[in-house]
């Protein structure tokens, strides 16, 4: 069977989403679409394992077996059944995909709750037409290796990104923000990875790039994650499943709330721990957290009304001894008072804040404003202790019509900032404008206040002027005020005044 080019595979995918606008909206694409996407899917590759296991044992009811298949697909709910349908689409697409979520335990839930019986959004000729193009092309294995339908499931997430543009922020993080932050944490084979916000996973998949691209085998990594949105979770898990990726958890509920990975009624601890949480949420679990059983609010009890830092030591408490965190927060954390100024101060003096990082503004989906990237580890070497690294990334972007990127090799810019920075600790020189290390008593001199423009200033540009500009500028100068004298030497002449 052909491979199937990846533009091929992207450019067809996303003609799904023009079949199915106008009845949906463009913020609901990703709800439609990736459910009967990951159904063609384990259907096709279903299919493929049945005709190896024919080969091998030559009896229909045994090819079937679970040894022989990653998925189950059960009798009436494989895709050739639902396609062959003609009335009441949708409810057969129901039933299949409650069926197969039935068989196959870790399934369950993955095909989300959407209305497909709804025959004003979804009628029996649109669901036919959505099928019909779906049809068209084969998604096993053997056209679609696992890494292209990974991608094309990622370049999926972000055209539905661009679409619902104001909500994206809820699911989606730019790949190259998650780039840098992935390479700060180097997870490692082996490692635990965690992520309390995890959205549709692509922080996770991200820490599975970067240990397959440095020679280690991602399957030994323990990929957990947690999400409040039932939809977003269950794109979350089909997004790790159609990478080939087998371990990883991936569990629906309200992390500050309900945190779901526990051991013996403590936080579970991980290697590393990664997030883009909410922006300043207002509802976090105040009122949870003021008796917190967790013991999540070591270092003072975030604002009523702002989780910031309610997330930074959710995420703090779920280190193991020698774990370290990357999260996504909005400037305020670094210079606002009251009990986030305490938590900060707790914070800097048991020396668990690595670097603050800067990045432009608008590069996030669904909000303007700039964002920074705080760095923690459990512990840190002796020589970086009682310093902070600072770097102002706020001018290392692209400039675009509606919203800023920040392209790869951008990113690797930042992240090649810091690991110089890092590996010469504090000794190292300034780069100006761009990145310092700063002591904790210049720190404690400005009210623990992290804000980055109180330690990196640009350099002042000097305007620099030859004296051929200077006297050319008088010059110009002088004939315009000449001129404007004798305009008025004329009209006092005119009113009949004596000059």
């Amino acid at each position: 069977m052909t491979l199937i080019q990846l533009k091929d595979l992207e450019a067809h995918l996303w003609h799904a989403a023009h079949i199915i606008t106008g009845p949906i909206d463009a913020s609901d694409y990703k709800t439609y679409i990736f459910p009967i996407l990951f159904f063609k899917r384990i259907c096709d590759v279903y299919d493929e394992e049945y005709l190896e296991a024919m080969e091998q044992v030559g009896d229909a009811e045994l090819a079937k077996g679970d040894m022989f298949h990653r998925i189950q697909i059960p009798e009436y709910c494989h895709w050739r059944d639902v396609f062959s349908e003609t009335k009441d689409i949708g409810q057969t697409l129901k039933d299949a995909f409650r069926g197969i979520e039935l068989a196959n335990p870790k399934l369950y839930g993955i095909f989300g709750d959407s209305s497909w019986t709804n025959k004003e959004r979804l009628s029996d000729e649109l669901l036919a037409t959505l099928l019909n193009h779906f049809n068209k092309v084969n998604l096993g294995v053997a056209s679609v290796r696992n890494d292209d339908m990974g991608r094309a499931y990622e370049y999926l997430i972000k055209r539905f990104a661009d679409k619902a543009n104001k909500k994206a922020g809820e699911f989606y993080t730019p790949r190259t923000i998650v780039r840098l932050m992935v390479n700060i944490l180097d997870p490692q084979a082996g490692e635990g990875v965690y992520d309390p916000a995890c959205g549709t996973g692509g922080m996770l998949l991200e820490t599975i790039h970067h240990v397959k691209e440095n020679g280690g085998d991602p399957r030994l990594l323990k990929i957990k994650g947690q999400e409040k949105n039932l939809t977003t979770e269950a794109i979350a898990r089909m997004n790790l499943f159609l990478h080939g990726q087998e371990d990883f958890e991936i569990v629906r509920g309200d992390t500050l709330r309900e945190p779901k990975f526990l051991k013996h009624d403590r936080l579970e601890t991980f290697d590393c721990v990664i997030a883009n949480p909410p922006f300043s949420l207002k509802e976090w679990g105040y009122d949870n957290w003021s008796a917190d059983p967790y013991g999540r609010a070591k270092y003072g009890l975030a604002p009523k009304t702002n989780g910031d830092f309610a997330w930074v030591q959710h995420m703090f408490a779920s280190l193991n001894d020698h774990g370290r965190m990357a999260v996504v927060l909005p400037h305020g954390v670094l210079f606002r008072g009251g009990a986030e100024g305490e938590i900060r101060k707790n914070l800097l003096k048991e020396n668990r804040i690595v670097a603050v990082i800067g990045v432009a503004s608008n590069l996030f989906y669904g909000t303007g404003i700039p964002a920074c990237i705080l760095v923690l580890r459990k512990q840190r070497p002796v020589a970086h202790q009682d310093h902070v690294l600072f770097i102002n990334a706020e001018d290392i972007f692209t400039k675009g019509r509606a919203q800023n990127t920040l392209s790869e090799t951008q990113a690797d810019d930042i992240y090649e900032i810091y690991r110089q920075m890092r590996t010469k600790g504090p000794e190292a020189d300034d780069i100006e404008g761009v990145a310092r290390w700063v002591s904790h008593s210049e720190i404690e001199e400005n009210n623990f206040n992290l804000n980055i423009a109180r330690y990196v200033q640009k350099p002042l540009e000097e305007e620099t002027v030859t004296v051929e500009e200077a006297l050319k500028d008088f010059q110009q100068k002088l004939a315009v005020l000449e001129k404007a004298e004798n305009e008025l030497e004329a009209l006092l002449v005119k009113e009949g005044f004596d000059i």
